[in-house]
């Protein structure tokens, strides 16, 4: 371990080291769980680490339920599997200090998460005699806002075995050393040593160029020994999370982007979870904007919202294992039915669609049950060229890199005449002035869209064929354009603040007070100040040079007023 200690990270800023315990940890993981199975009591929470982190009760049942197999499933050995459930009691400190430069920083897809947490499952299950039932059952979670599905999997497959070998003192000394690892910033490739052994990932970053391959980092000091290379902290092998449905990607992009309420059933966690993570990536970069459950159970504090009848399903995709779903969320309008992966001939054997009629409550067969119509004309290429790879034996993270790329183009192409759009109402530069407030952002008007696209619409782009305007239509009432409508006049509305600061910098200040009253003047001064303390807390995109510019501007204005005022306005 000397050696890699010596090779660890090398210090980076002040901010990277926390002044708080735990929180250089708390960057990464907010706890670690260890659930077991208590004869009396059914699941149980054995363990929460660092001890003095503070989940609710509901949060702990939940964690509890969602950390074992909601079936039985006779087979015995190691699952791995995810879950994502809301968070309940508030708001609470975390010992990690952020002013919010990750989530500025991070894709939109892989923003920290407010208002629920990853739960990151091993579970073991294997015959012993010395317990009572005959079977050692427990889990070992990972509690975390962060969606880095392939890390902290990665991470429970090296200390999840020995901590079910040597229990507490080994989860300690884990927590100690993820504790020394620099927090994650993207754009940066880190190595975080742990066990013996080096991870070594690349953060993205939301400069990066959507479908790039993670860049590898050359710099000598950060080679260390025989790292273990992450090629994605969070990407899933597409091509084998979608083989059931691959002829009906087309259909599972639509409903994705139109945030549409869809069930998946499978016959364990593991391929529940990975599923509903696979289909809530395949809109990417477009953030998915509605609520996912990767692994929900009967025993959820949610399971009476989502199966009520007297209102609509809410905009979620939820993943469950349990056939006791079938019969209470069959009144949903898409159903995705996969069975155990079989492989029949060339491709793998494809579910076909269903009338939601068709599903039986017992014994029902792998299919998508729904009566949707895809706006677009399926792409038999892609088909072609995935069913050409399975032929050649290519690998299989050459056919997923094919899938991602073909879903990445269809968003983009989608999504790039509304961005032209949005661009055309943001006010004219020149239309900018020192001395008056910034002019508005123009409103969204859904039919002069729709008139763009005739001259600018995704045809440009994209060979696929279809009802691309009933498709906006539809993309108009879903939760994921509101989300992406506010996230772009969030950032239109702070660049027009940037400009507009940039503007006063460049006027002639002295020129302007020449004629005006000292109520003028301290008007002046106190919008200034406020529209300095908003680009601080916003962190608008505006040089620090400007920002020090307008202090400078604000001195020299106070300066030019009586003393009793210049003591006023520098006490404020």
């Amino acid at each position: 371990m000397d050696a890699l200690s010596r090779a660890g990270p090398r210090p980076r800023r002040a901010a990277a080291a926390s002044p708080l315990p735990w929180g250089r940890f708390a960057a990464w993981i907010d706890c670690v769980c260890v659930v077991t199975f208590d004869l009396e009591l059914g699941q149980a929470m054995e363990l929460v680490y660092p001890h003095d982190f503070r989940l609710t009760e509901k949060e702990k049942t939940s964690i509890c339920y969602l950390s074992f197999p909601d079936s039985y499933s006779g087979g015995l050995g190691d699952t791995q599997f995810s879950f994502r459930l809301r968070q309940a009691g508030g708001s609470r400190s975390s010992p990690f200090q952020d002013d919010g430069r990750y989530n500025r920083e991070a894709p939109l897809t892989l923003q920290r998460e407010a208002a629920h947490y990853f739960g990151y499952v091993y579970f073991r299950q294997v015959k012993d005699s010395s317990m009572r039932r005959g079977y050692f059952q427990k889990s070992l979670v990972l509690v975390s806002r962060l969606p880095y599905v392939n890390l902290f999997q990665c991470l429970l497959q090296l200390i999840a075995p020995e901590y079910f070998d040597k229990l507490e003192p080994c989860l300690e000394a884990v927590c100690n050393e993820i504790d020394q690892w620099p927090p994650p910033v993207p754009g940066q490739t880190l190595n975080l040593p742990v066990m013996g052994v080096v991870i070594q990932v690349r953060i993205p970053s939301r400069v990066d160029k959507p479908g790039s391959s993670p860049v590898k980092q050359c710099n000598q000091e950060n080679l260390l020994p025989a790292p273990l290379v992450l090629p994605s902290v969070h990407e899933l092998d597409l091509f084998r999370c979608f083989q059931p449905v691959l002829i009906h990607i087309q259909m599972l992009w639509e409903l994705m982007l139109l945030g549409e309420p869809m069930v998946v059933m499978a016959p364990s966690p593991t391929m529940s979870s990975e599923m509903v993570l696979a289909l809530t990536s395949c809109l990417a970069p477009l953030r998915y904007c509605c609520d996912f459950r990767p692994y929900f159970t009967i025993h959820d504090s949610e399971f009476k919202e989502y199966t009520t009848r007297t209102q609509a399903p809410p905009n979620i995709v939820v993943g469950v294992t349990n056939p006791f779903f079938i019969k209470t969320l069959q009144h949903w309008p898409h159903i995705l039915r996969v069975g155990e992966p079989r492989m029949s001939g060339d491709l793998p054997k494809q579910v076909k669609v269903k009338k939601l009629a068709k599903l039986k409550t017992l014994d029902t067969k792998p299919g998508i049950y729904t009566s949707y119509k895809t706006f677009l004309h399926k792409d038999k290429t892609l088909i072609k060229r995935l069913l050409k790879g399975i032929q050649r034996k290519r690998p299989s993270e050459v056919q997923s890199a094919l899938l991602r790329r073909h879903l990445l183009e269809l968003t983009q192409s989608f999504i790039i005449p509304l961005e032209h759009y949005m661009a055309s109402l943001m006010p004219l530069q020149r239309a900018i002035t020192p001395w008056k407030n910034p002019p508005q952002i123009r409103p969204f008007c859904q039919e002069d869209f729709m008139k763009s696209l005739e001259h600018a619409g995704p045809q440009l782009t994209c060979v696929l064929k279809g009802d691309w305007l009933g498709l906006y239509r539809r993309f108009f009432k879903s939760p994921n354009f509101d989300g992406w409508f506010r996230q772009r006049h969030r950032e239109m509305t702070q660049k027009l603040e940037a400009l507009h600061l940039e503007a006063i910098c460049e006027a002639d200040i002295v020129a302007w007070m020449k004629d005006k009253s000292e109520v003028e003047i301290v008007d002046l001064v106190l919008k200034l100040r406020e529209k300095l303390v908003r680009a601080r807390c916003q962190h608008l995109p505006v040089k620090d040079e400007t920002l020090q510019r307008v202090g400078l501007y604000i001195d020299t204005i106070i300066g030019s007023l009586p003393e009793d005022l210049q003591t006023v306005l520098h006490h404020p």
